[in-house]
């Protein structure tokens, strides 16, 4: 049994080392061979692999429906006609509708607005709903972050003689709606190479095909727009929307976190990163996901997301703070609230109804709907389950639930629902999303009915092995080689992200000290047994009311500690258990 494994997870892990998956070759002396063995477990094994040029990016005329969409927004621009973003709640709807709106103004739209949908009064996407709420009604409508489900928005828009686009990069369920054009990779028989790409990249995507049409249609008298501007937006979206960073990924992160350091962020962007209190200079992607990501996602989870839109749009540094700042504080609100319902989801998951189930599934009628992704990730990494979290679907209505599922290695959870779908018509309401996440909505009364199918489903899917929590790590490093010259070669070496997994190592250590910090955290100095080296070391929100063992095995993060312009080697550690 593990001492501490990620704080109180409820089941303990078993350590995996990562294989090597050839022979790296090429690199040369000013590659430290810990990166480029980090690497080769990753199937990077020549540079070429992570030279992460905007060159190197895939062709956006390999996009299926690109032709179609291309030709009905260069119409749109030279018509100046209306043309309206239809976003999502989330980071990568946010950051993908900002994009949208600043690329078709920089390529010559006149008359472009958006709309965000109210989660408890449109539901997702480009709803019925949504569309008839719009006033005026634009001529064109082009979604970002989905669409790809939204039958009956699309026939409500095309009723009412909008023109609609459709851009998304969620997996089609058996109706496609009946669009003027849909760009999405996910398409069955979509040929584009990459099937990773998040909504935001999708949509700058489409921005880069028709600069190109207007380029060959000689549109630009003079300079021609620089659509790489938006690329710190796509960076974030990217990152926050936790999509697998391929290669084509890497490659667009890499570019914003270029511009980022640089300091050629909007101002939005740049305000966030600085309310939660990261560096501009060294911001890597991680940064992304855990400083900026949660502040913009909070604004659609509780209140609104055009808070975050405006924040993403203006030009005005005061301004775009003062977003930042609202931003920050909704986020709070989230965490509070996050806090309570995970903790309530734990008492529930451990009484008998749910302690044997193999796909889980909680329900609370007090639950908020904004947070159940976030309580279903908490309880899916702490019972290594499939988890389905659900919540009222409005506050006034108890009879409709929504719920949002996270998923484990080996259980796609959006086909997992296709099958209940399938065997049981008419107990899902509606449902979409990816393997390893998903959204659904059923009736309060179907309920009981839904959770004995999803734990049926699971039981099929899942042996035993693949219900053990494993933490992969990337074996231990020499002696001497935790280091300011490495820890900063692997922080840049990235970027790192899903399926390109940041570095973990694990050694056998000595506890030299260790103290609490707050009520939560530890600080621990960690002494090397083999050349006697000691090394400060951090665990945060792990603190479990036990001494820490004198030997151990940690599993870490080797990372920088920058302070007062002077950086340090810190371990920051995932897990502890005895040696």
């Amino acid at each position: 049994m593990a001492f501490l494994a990620r704080g109180r997870a409820l089941k303990p892990w078993r350590l995996l080392r990562r294989p090597l998956q050839g022979v790296p070759s090429g690199w040369g002396a000013a590659v430290h061979p810990v990166l480029q063995q980090v690497y080769a477990a990753r199937g990077v094994l020549n540079p070429t692999q992570v030279e992460h040029r905007l060159a190197r990016l895939l062709s956006p005329q390999t996009l299926g429906g690109m032709t179609q969409a291309v030709d009905l927004l260069v119409e749109a621009i030279r018509g100046d006609w209306s043309i309206l973003i239809a976003g999502d709640y989330d980071c990568d709807g946010a950051t993908g509708t900002a994009v949208a709106v600043r690329g078709l103004r920089m390529l010559g739209a006149t008359q472009v607005s958006y709309a965000i949908p109210n989660r408890f009064i449109h539901g997702y996407g480009l709803s019925a709903a949504l569309v008839e709420s719009l006033q005026p009604k634009p001529q064109l409508i082009v979604t970002v972050d989905n669409g790809v489900a939204s039958v009956a928005g699309v026939a409500t828009a095309r009723a009412l003689g909008i023109r609609v686009i459709v851009t998304d990069h969620h997996l089609p369920g058996e109706q496609l709606p009946a669009v003027d054009a849909m760009v999405n990779p996910n398409l069955v028989g979509d040929a584009f190479p990459s099937k990773a790409m998040a909504g935001v990249g999708v949509v700058f995507y489409l921005l880069l095909a028709v600069r190109a049409r207007l380029r060959e249609e000689a549109a630009f008298a003079a300079s021609e727009p620089d659509l790489s501007s938006l690329l710190d937006l796509v960076a974030l979206g990217t990152v926050a929307d936790l999509v697998p960073l391929d290669f084509n990924n890497r490659v667009l992160v890499q570019a914003g976190l270029q511009r980022i350091r640089q300091g050629r962020a909007c101002a939005g962007v740049t305000a966030l990163i600085e309310v939660g209190k990261r560096s501009l200079a060294t911001l890597c992607a991680s940064d992304l996901g855990f400083a900026v990501g949660p502040r913009l996602n909070a604004a659609g989870r509780m209140e609104d997301m055009r808070h975050g839109v405006e924040c993403l749009l203006t030009d005005d540094a005061g301004q775009a703070r003062r977003y930042a700042e609202q931003l920050d504080a909704i986020n709070r609100e989230r965490r509070e609230t996050q806090a309570s319902m995970v903790a309530e989801a734990e008492v529930m998951a451990a009484g008998t109804a749910h302690s044997e189930a193999v796909g889980v599934t909680l329900y609370d009628s007090s639950w908020h709907p904004g947070v159940i992704g976030l309580v279903a990730s908490k309880l899916k990494d702490r019972l290594y389950r499939p988890v389905i979290a659900f919540a009222p679907a409005s506050e006034d209505d108890g009879k409709n639930l929504r719920g949002s599922a996270r998923s484990i290695a080996g259980f796609h959870i959006r086909d997992a629902l296709a099958l209940i779908d399938a065997r049981e018509p008419g107990l899902i309401e509606r449902f979409g999303g990816h393997a390893m996440a998903a959204g659904l909505s059923l009736k309060l009364d179907d309920y009981p009915r839904f959770a004995a199918a999803f734990d049926t489903v699971a039981r099929e899917q899942l042996h035993t092995g693949q219900l053990e929590a494993v933490l992969h790590t990337d074996g231990d490093l020499p002696a001497g080689a935790i280091s300011v010259v490495v820890a900063r070669q692997l922080r840049y070496g990235g970027p790192w992200g899903q399926a390109f997994p940041e570095p973990l190592f694990d050694n056998l250590f000595e506890c030299a000290s260790w103290r609490v910090m707050g009520e939560r955290h530890l600080r621990l100095q960690l002494r090397d047994p083999r050349d006697g080296s000691v090394h400060e070391a951090v665990m945060f929100n792990a603190w479990p009311g036990q001494v820490p063992p004198p030997q151990l095995r940690a599993v870490y993060e080797l990372t920088l500690n920058d302070w007062q312009g002077r950086e340090s080697a810190r371990l920051l550690l995932r897990h502890i258990e005895p040696a």
